[in-house]
């Protein structure tokens, strides 16, 4: 394990924040955004407001699992994972709650300011999406932290919540806060970030598949056993591909846009090295490739969106 030393409070902040998951909770925020682009519906201040508004829930949900996985057990001196501030003592529990409670202060006004900007006396349009940001702070807080019961990343559900947030509500919500309208056919690469951002969440679940059973947390994965969890995880690369070759062919959408499979190879690359190696710190840096590879295709389908 890391010294403890040399990490200041700041440091035990910034270790607790996880600042390498923030990237992908952006995601679908820029392809939502990239979808309203292309809708002539863009707005810098709702993509700025969003972005922010995303970045702090992301940071809440990672303090809510720094908290909830040390006050369960799963966080321990045999899990493969990363340092974590609570369960290693870099931060109290009690620290930990307040960091919770001022982060999800900031997500609401971040939330707010998004929401008049939006729609601005448009209150019928701002209960819904306040109801909707409720549940999201609901959501990151509840993962690992249950309210009168075992939290819902520990039954297997975490899967579910990660394709709604980091895709169907993330990806068509930006989409509505541009455009205050819908269709059919941006559910398809919202569908494909969100099923991405699923697989980010699996190769996490697989490389802790040993420890998280021995503490008794449920993961999908855990559920299906290592090769089950390899074979779900390439049916989620699959599937994005293919709803992604549908909407580019269906749209149409021009060359530029079509570069977002460029991100084909190294989410394979990535899925490959799932199969051969149970390492630790292997896996780490796979489940980072695979988050950055998620940007990477929300950046390139929105670009090629953008200037259709």
């Amino acid at each position: 394990m890391e010294h403890l030393a040399k990490h200041s409070p700041h440091h035990a902040w910034v270790l607790a924040a996880r600042p390498r998951t923030l990237p992908l909770s952006c995601a679908s925020i820029l392809l939502g955004s990239g979808l309203a682009a292309h809708a002539q519906a863009f707005n810098p201040t709702v993509l700025l407001l969003a972005l922010l508004t995303a970045m702090a829930l992301q940071v809440l949900s990672n303090l809510a699992n720094d908290y909830g996985d040390a006050a369960s057990g799963v966080d321990n001196e045999k899990r493969s994972g990363p340092l974590r501030a609570v369960s290693s003592g870099l931060l109290t529990p009690k620290a930990m709650r307040s960091g919770m409670f001022v982060t999800a202060t900031v997500a609401a006004l971040f939330g707010l300011l998004l929401l008049l900007a939006a729609f601005g006396n448009q209150w019928m349009q701002i209960l819904i999406f306040i109801l909707l940001g409720a549940a999201a702070l609901l959501a990151a807080v509840t993962y690992t932290v249950g309210l009168g019961g075992a939290p819902y990343g520990y039954r297997g559900l975490g899967d579910i919540a990660v394709f709604m947030f980091f895709g169907l509500l993330g990806v068509l919500g930006t989409y509505y806060l541009h455009t205050h309208e819908l269709n059919w056919l941006p559910f398809l690469p919202a569908a494909a970030c969100g099923l991405l951002a699923t697989a980010v969440l699996n190769v996490n679940n697989v490389r802790d598949i040993e420890s998280d059973a021995r503490c008794g947390k449920i993961t999908l994965a855990g559920r299906l056993g290592r090769e089950g969890a390899i074979m779900y995880h390439w049916a989620l690369l699959g599937l994005a591909l293919v709803l992604t070759l549908i909407y580019l062919v269906v749209l149409p959408v021009p060359l530029l846009g079509w570069s977002c499979l460029l991100v084909a190879k190294p989410l394979t690359d990535a899925a490959r090295t799932l199969r051969h190696t149970q390492d630790g710190k292997v896996l780490t840096n796979m489940l980072k490739n695979t988050a950055f590879s998620t940007l990477l295709y929300s950046v390139l389908l929105s670009i090629g969106l953008a200037y259709f």
